[in-house]
């Protein structure tokens, strides 16, 4: 099986944000989780480098865009290290490669058919003497009558077009923009609604996409696909490769979801790799993002992907609804988020892995508080996992010299075990990371509810084969613990690796343990619950 998985494309203008993190974790769990099958498995992303909001911070700062990027992306690389992100590429738009991509798959395009030219309206400032960039033209949506910028409405997920909008600004500068005539490229998506109307009924009677992926869809493919621009008069992007159109760029529609084959036709090269043995009618592919980028994922992308030729479309949807804050709607201008630099410099990086997963917006949106993060490691991570495995480990260190005593797993835990795996991969193969992780989670609970049902420590008086039954048990547990947390908590359960000395990790159940273990440490340290009110105080103290 060969598995691609996409991660959505951060903008490169500002830090990630606990809502990035929440939306593209998904796809680290299913990397690692097929790897661990033994599967073919590339998972890849990268930074947006050529979107208009880094223009639009390059411009607010008096700086190069080529600045802003090179920050932010390298900050980016560091979060996503540090997180446990297993990538096999992260790139960015703004690569050699991705230019050179993105333009073949333009003229592709251009070649089958699917691009024409087409003179349009197009909002022009005056005082900024340029034509704007959807992003740049703000006003109100049409369809709600909420603000709205000209590509997208995020309050109801409109699509739109600058000329749309009511009471329309220029971002930069505040001024109402006039109506200039220009030419561009237009895709006719119109051609193909047929094609995505067949393509999004399968999805919905094969179950792969979330509901809400489903909802939107089709909702847009009910209205019209509309035929849509492609080109834009921007500041920084892919060049058009055709001549008298050199001043204009690729627009997003194309270049920015494109990232997906163009990372893939990169790492294909960097490994002497074929692209078809990657990317064919048999590839397992999963997008893994938040609902604002739902349309691109299941009209645009698919609608280009027909378009070229390319016979791997998309296959699982992962939408997660929003994350909010502290019961608020995350907001970067009002500085209401929590940073992703400051958080994983001082906090275990698995404890807010365990959390989002755990609490992970799969069917609405949830609810990120300091209170229920710190108690959910303290309760959870350090109370039941932890404590499951310290008190099992430091028992065998102290009663048994650190040598796994030698006697019969419980037959009942054992089959308990094996089905265990089968449910938790299946769940996330469908994209259930919560409900597997908290299947492994009940597991655990039950773990200490033998140990407690057991005594071991009277055992070893009374009964001390029982007890190396017991301890032997719980041993075998905390092994195939280490597997089944893996995609989800991996570098704690790298550690447990280390400490049974297992090199190995497949995917199924471990029944050879080894005889010694290593110095047994706490997994978890116990987070004072000083932090909530110091860290919401911080919170109010930053937020504009």
């Amino acid at each position: 099986m060969t598995v691609v998985i996409g991660g959505a494309w951060p903008y490169a203008n500002g830090s990630l944000h606990l809502g990035h993190i929440s939306a593209l974790l998904p796809g680290d769990i299913l990397a690692r989780y097929y790897r661990l099958k033994g599967e073919k498995v590339l998972y890849i992303s990268g930074s947006d480098c050529n979107g208009t909001p880094i223009s639009i911070r390059a411009t607010q700062e008096g700086t190069t865009t080529e600045a802003i990027v090179t920050k932010y992306h390298e900050e980016f690389v560091d979060c996503f290290t540090k997180l446990g992100f297993s990538y096999d590429l992260y790139t960015r738009t703004d690569a050699t490669h991705h230019h050179e991509s993105v333009q073949h798959i333009f003229l592709t395009l251009l070649e089958n058919g699917w691009l024409y030219k087409k003179v349009i309206e197009q909002a022009y400032c005056e005082t900024d003497k340029q034509f704007l960039p959807d992003r740049f033209v703000e006003g109100i949506c049409p369809q709600c009558g909420s603000k709205a910028r000209g590509d997208q409405c995020d309050y109801c997920s409109t699509i739109l077009d600058p000329l749309d909008l009511g009471e329309k600004r220029c971002k930069i500068c505040g001024n109402a923009p006039i109506i200039r005539s220009t030419e561009h490229f237009y895709f006719a998506f119109s051609k193909l609604q047929q094609q995505l109307e067949s393509f999004v009924q399968h999805a919905e009677t094969s179950r792969l996409w979330r509901d809400n992926a489903i909802r939107l869809t089709k909702r847009y493919l009910a209205e019209g696909v509309r035929d849509r621009a492609v080109t834009r008069d921007l500041p920084n992007g892919v060049d058009v490769p055709v001549e008298g159109f050199e001043e204009k760029k690729i627009y997003v529609w194309i270049e920015a979801v494109s990232g997906y084959l163009t990372a893939s036709l990169e790492w294909a090269k960097q490994h002497n790799e074929s692209i078809d043995n990657w990317w064919n009618e048999h590839t397992i592919s999963y997008y893994i993002h938040g609902k604002d980028n739902i349309p691109f994922h299941t009209v645009i992308w698919p609608a280009i992907l027909m378009g070229i030729g390319q016979q791997a479309l998309p296959t699982h949807i992962i939408s997660n609804e929003y994350l909010t804050l502290e019961k608020r709607k995350l907001s970067t201008s009002q500085n209401w988020a929590v940073w992703v630099p400051y958080i994983v410099e001082n906090y275990n990086p698995d404890s807010l892995r365990y959390f989002l997963t755990i609490n992970a917006p799969e069917q609405r949106d949830t609810d990120f508080s300091w209170r229920e993060f710190i108690y959910s490691h303290n309760s959870e991570l350090l109370g039941a996992f932890g404590n499951f495995v310290n008190r099992t480990l430091k028992f065998i260190e102290k009663s048994f010299s650190s040598h796994i005593p030698v006697g019969t797993i419980d037959t009942a835990i054992q089959v308990q075990t094996q089905a265990l795996y089968d449910t938790v991969g299946m769940l996330i193969e469908k994209g259930h990371c919560k409900q597997a992780l908290e299947a492994v989670f009940d597991y655990v609970r039950a773990g200490n509810k033998y140990f407690d049902a057991q005594k071991p420590w009277i055992q070893l008086n009374e009964d001390l084969k029982g007890c190396e039954q017991t301890l032997r048990t719980c041993s075998y547990m905390i092994v195939n613990l280490a597997t089944l947390l893996a995609p989800f908590l991996p570098f704690t359960t790298q550690r447990l690796y280390q400490l049974f000395n297992i090199k190995q990790q497949k995917w199924q159940e471990h029944t050879l343990l080894p005889t010694t273990i290593g110095h047994v440490s706490p997994l978890f340290e116990r987070i004072d619950t000083k932090r909530i009110e110091e860290e919401y105080k911080q919170l109010l103290t930053n937020s504009k």
